[in-house]
């Protein structure tokens, strides 16, 4: 495939996306501005290179994205391997984000999840804690979410079922939603 290609089916997908789910994406930043102006935090989190992402995603709001500005509560919950390895050994692979979240989530925090196929084990059960500590809940996925549709208070679906696709439209989602939540805390 050229990169030509790629590049159209690239624009093609984050048209449609930011066309298609405009409600649920204004919603996801009013959430996300809201629970940082109010002292909240915002977990991320993913596997593979949703957690790069992830990562990535807090990056930009723990420094900055396009100003200066303050520092914004944000933690990629892939990024510590010894509590990753602990779970995952001591407890279980499926574990490995709901037990940071039992330790680190507080009620009103904002849990952004990314899954590519909406069917990862560990990220169901995460959402499934996030929502009983009282977290609120965003999913960036592929075209209908999987069996994180109904768990996540936001879904945010890209319309492909293609992994690279998915995620490089995650990752402009990602940018935009951090430049949105930074102008919203302007």
């Amino acid at each position: 495939m050229s990169g030509h290609t790629i590049g159209s089916e690239l624009g093609r997908l984050t048209d449609d996306f930011f066309a298609s789910r405009a409600q649920a994406y204004r919603g996801a930043v009013e959430a996300c501005a809201a629970a940082l102006r109010g002292g909240r935090k915002i977990l991320a989190l993913g596997n593979g290179g949703s957690a790069a992402e992830a990562q990535h995603f807090a990056a930009e709001l723990v420094n900055k994205f396009s100003r200066p500005r303050p520092a914004l509560r944000a933690l990629a919950l892939s990024t510590d391997t010894s509590v990753l390895t602990s779970i995952g050994n001591d407890v279980s692979y499926e574990a490995v984000f709901s037990r940071q979240i039992e330790a680190l989530g507080d009620r009103g925090d904002v849990l952004l999840a990314l899954t590519t196929s909406g069917n990862s084990p560990n990220i169901l059960r995460a959402l499934e804690t996030g929502r009983g500590k009282g977290l609120f809940s965003v999913a960036l996925t592929g075209r209908g979410g999987g069996a994180v549709l109904g768990l996540a208070d936001i879904l945010l679906d890209v319309p492909s079922m293609e992994t690279p696709r998915i995620q490089e439209v995650h990752l402009v989602i990602i940018h935009a939603l951090v430049g949105d939540i930074e102008d919203a805390l302007a």
